[in-house]
Parts: structure tokens; C-alpha cells; sequence
């Protein structure tokens, strides 16, 4: 497939990581530990598996670590939603990520449609 950096889903995804990655240090003590470790492993994955199906030597195993990404950014909907819903997550904030991640989940599913997975 090329040069991962050159991907717009996985700058995408890297940049909603990052911004995860700020939001789990500032749930410490409103949620425990393996919530929070949940969270940030299910946001590092999604552009990990872009990285790592990319390097892949077709398309066909490329769109297997496309599906990773979206069932990881299933996963982190959902975190964010039980987040959200302990009253730990303000609604502007949830509503901004989870629209960054509709977004990404959108740009993965057309990659895979693009390279012929569906």
C-alpha cells in the first residue's frame, strides 16, 4: 500500500489517539485503572492497525488489519459512551470525539471498499 504517513485515516486516527491520550490522564480518580487502560488501548489501536496492515504484502491482508481498526473504534465508542455516562466525560467533549471517530470509521470503511474487501 505505500508510505502509512501518507494516509489521511491514519493522520486521522493518530491525532484522535493523541487527544484520548490527554483525556485518560485527566479520568484519573473518576475511573479505575483498567477502564482507563481499556480506553487508551482500544484509541492506540485503530491507527496501529493501519501501520501494521499496511506493511502487509496485499490488499487482501491490508483490509483483514482495516476490520481491526474498526471493531477497536467500536470498542472505543463504546468506552466513551460508558465514560460519558458515569458522569465522567462532559457531553461537548463526547460529541466532538465521537464525531472524529464517525469520521474515521467512514475513511476506513471507504479504503476497504476502495480496495476491493466487501
Amino acid at each position: 500500500m505505500g508510505d502509512f504517513k501518507n494516509l489521511e485515516v491514519w493522520k486521522k486516527a493518530s491525532s484522535l489517539a493523541l487527544d484520548i491520550y490527554e483525556l485518560g490522564g485527566s479520568l484519573r480518580g473518576h475511573i479505575d485503572f483498567s477502564l482507563r487502560s481499556q480506553i487508551l488501548r482500544s484509541a492506540v489501536s485503530i491507527p496501529s492497525n493501519i501501520v501494521e496492515g499496511s506493511a502487509k504484502r496485499n490488499d487482501k491482508e491490508f483490509v483483514r488489519y482495516l476490520r481491526i481498526s474498526l471493531g477497536s473504534a467500536s470498542e472505543l465508542e463504546h468506552h466513551l459512551i460508558f465514560i460519558k455516562d458515569l458522569g465522567s466525560l462532559p457531553d461537548e467533549d463526547f460529541e466532538s470525539l465521537c464525531k472524529r471517530l464517525s469520521e474515521i470509521r467512514k475513511m476506513l470503511n471507504g479504503l476497504i471498499d476502495y480496495l476491493g474487501g466487501l
